[in-house]
């Protein structure tokens, strides 16, 4: 399953996909030269052949901060499958509070780059298609966009590794990834700084067309799990407002074995049946 930013991966984020958890060394021929586009995009490239599980399931939580104010807590469940190599399958489910229960979001990203995405709502009881150009919308309050939490295709962005830089102590390779069409994302650039054991991004600076970032996610807690490094808690920040969006996997289990059933509309539509089919 390829690493990337998602609530749980998300954390297995996924985050992303679309890439927080990005490889960190590329074996290539020391004869051959390389420009700096194509080694950042090698880089990237091993993003996607990074291994981290077939399927995970992951309990965990959100909490919503915001100066001034108490801390909101969300409990919440992340099912992802990699139904193939370039096509991730992701289920949110919320539990708690009562007021965001049972509230879902699907995603199905498929090889051909695009993204099928659907939110439940329990008060229509319905689930309603989130259109490519609502990805720029918050999900559920959160300091995450749609776009977030949907796949990036390695050809879709432009990889430079601009810079070597200490950051927790650890030298870390920097990776700019630019949109090869700025129409498609809601994002300028990002800026990962990757951690060269476990080859996750310690922190991502997301720009939206300005010279300083606009939103930072930054790894708080990693630990290796069933064999596969995994981050435990991540912090989510819009750099403008200084509202943050704190991610907690609680517990994390990869290889499941999920039936792909698990992933449909009727489903996300349908608490119990999701219950009886993840078990």
């Amino acid at each position: 399953m390829n690493a990337r930013f998602l609530p749980g991966s998300g954390f297995g984020f996924s985050l992303s996909s679309t890439g927080l958890l990005l490889a960190l060394v590329m074996a290539l021929p020391a004869a051959l030269p390389v420009s700096a586009d194509d080694a950042g995009n090698a880089l990237a490239q091993q993003v996607r052949d990074r291994p981290t599980g077939k399927d995970s399931v992951t309990a965990g939580s959100m909490v919503l901060l915001e100066p001034g104010h108490p801390p909101r807590l969300r409990r919440m469940r992340t099912y992802q499958l990699e139904q193939t190599p370039d096509e991730q399958w992701t289920l949110i489910r919320f539990s708690e509070p009562a007021d965001i229960a049972d509230t879902g979001l699907l995603t199905l990203d498929h090889v051909s780059g695009e993204t099928d995405q659907w939110v439940y709502l329990p008060a229509v009881k319905k689930a309603r298609r989130i259109p490519a150009d609502r990805r720029g919308g918050n999900f559920v309050g959160s300091d995450l966009i749609y776009e977030d939490l949907r796949d990036r295709k390695i050809d879709q962005d432009v990889h430079t590794i601009v810079r070597e830089e200490k950051l927790e102590g650890q030298l870390c390779k920097v990776l700019e990834s630019v949109p090869v069409d700025k129409s498609n994302s809601e994002y300028s650039k990002r800026v990962s700084w990757i951690h060269p054991q476990t080859l996750v991004a310690l922190k991502v600076d997301l720009y939206s067309g300005g010279e300083q970032p606009s939103k930072r996610m930054e790894v708080k807690k990693l630990q290796k799990l069933q064999g596969y490094w995994t981050v435990l808690e991540l912090v989510v920040t819009d750099l403008k407002t200084q509202h943050s969006t704190r991610m907690l996997a609680d517990q994390v289990q990869y290889d499941k074995g999920l039936s792909p059933t698990l992933f449909t509309q009727a489903v996300l539509e349908d608490p119990i049946q999701e219950a009886s089919l993840a078990k």
